[in-house]
């Protein structure tokens, strides 16, 4: 992109390694992908800007950039800098109505962020489309050079098959225009059994997760939010304890083995790889017959429910199964 500060290392435009980073504790903060608040007439309400997001985030905001761009703030908060790229973001993300995600890391308070990214010292803006990193700022600019950096971003993104849109991940900004005009509005609390999804997706306990959102489909077979929960909360609890190396070692060695392709295609889902993982499964179904078929055709089907429906990659991928299949 024309806009990237040439102090930026030209090495974050490959894949993005956050194996160094440990589990963060359950927080209050609305996590990303959670349902924002909506307004009294079910219009989303809220802001796209998460203010004090932490390791634990991380993971899911490279999640959702399969969906949207994320713009990881990697924040120095003793850097003038800092507070005038805060000012300069926030609102033009909000502006995009869903359309971006902007997420602010104190790496003072943890340094080890600053090491997944390959920087020494913040500030910095990188933006992350569908697990890859790119540079963007390390500096305020004018608003008009911002506002040209964010729609070549969106294009960029739209290129890439990425252009959907998300709810609120957070309340309303303080700052925000009318945000003290009028009533308030209140966010609904979350259905009892996907708060306690939730709550156990912020401990890293995934299992836990995964039963709420099952009691949840036993209540409500129609619960789509509950559904797409237990998909990626699937997918956590699978690669938690993953080690990659060993993994992709495996799916290379064994081509035929269907769960070490099953593995690799997990793995390259959640690091943003979305069609590598669509294509390493339907080549499987397409050229082993049988109940390995069957397996290997569950598991993408579960796969299509992580990344979304609305995803083209999704669409271009179901079209290439059906004639894999028949």
């Amino acid at each position: 992109m024309s806009q990237q500060p040439p102090a930026m290392p030209s090495h974050l435009r490959g894949a993005l390694d956050l194996s160094a980073l440990k589990p963060a504790p359950a927080g209050q903060q609305p996590r990303p992908g959670a349902p924002g608040p909506t307004a009294a007439d079910g219009a989303p309400a809220g802001s796209w800007v998460l203010d004090q997001a932490t390791q634990g985030d991380l993971q899911q905001l490279i999640q959702l950039s399969s969906r949207v761009p994320v713009l990881i703030h990697l924040a120095a908060p003793s850097n003038p800098v800092s507070q005038q790229l805060d000012d300069l973001l926030a609102p033009a993300v909000d502006a995009h109505g869903g359309r971006l995600i902007l997420a602010r890391v104190d790496t003072e308070a943890d340094a080890q962020v600053l090491a997944a990214f390959g920087l020494a010292a913040g500030p910095a803006v990188v933006a992350v489309l569908a697990g890859q990193p790119v540079p963007v700022l390390n500096q305020a600019v004018p608003r008009d050079q911002l506002d040209q950096l964010l729609d070549e971003l969106l294009a960029a993104a739209a290129q890439n098959g990425v252009s959907g849109t998300v709810p609120p991940i957070a309340p309303p900004r303080e700052d925000a225009p009318g945000a003290h005009g009028g009533q308030e509005p209140a966010a609904p609390a979350l259905p009892p059994l996907h708060l306690q999804a939730q709550e156990a997706l912020d401990a890293g306990r995934y299992e836990d997760a995964q039963d709420a959102y099952r009691r949840a489909l036993a209540e409500n077979p129609a619960d789509a939010e509950a559904k797409l929960g237990l998909s990626r909360a699937g997918l956590l609890a699978r690669t938690a304890a993953m080690d990659a190396d060993a993994v992709r070692e495996r799916g290379a060695s064994a081509p035929d083995d269907v769960q070490a392709q099953i593995d690799v295609a997990d793995l390259d889902v959640l690091g943003g790889h979305v069609e590598d993982a669509f294509h390493r499964l339907v080549r499987f179904v397409a050229g082993h017959p049988g109940q390995e078929r069957n397996t290997a055709r569950e598991h993408l089907v579960d796969l299509y429910s992580v990344v979304g429906d609305q995803d083209p990659r999704t669409a271009a991928s179901r079209k290439a199964l059906a004639m894999a299949l028949f």
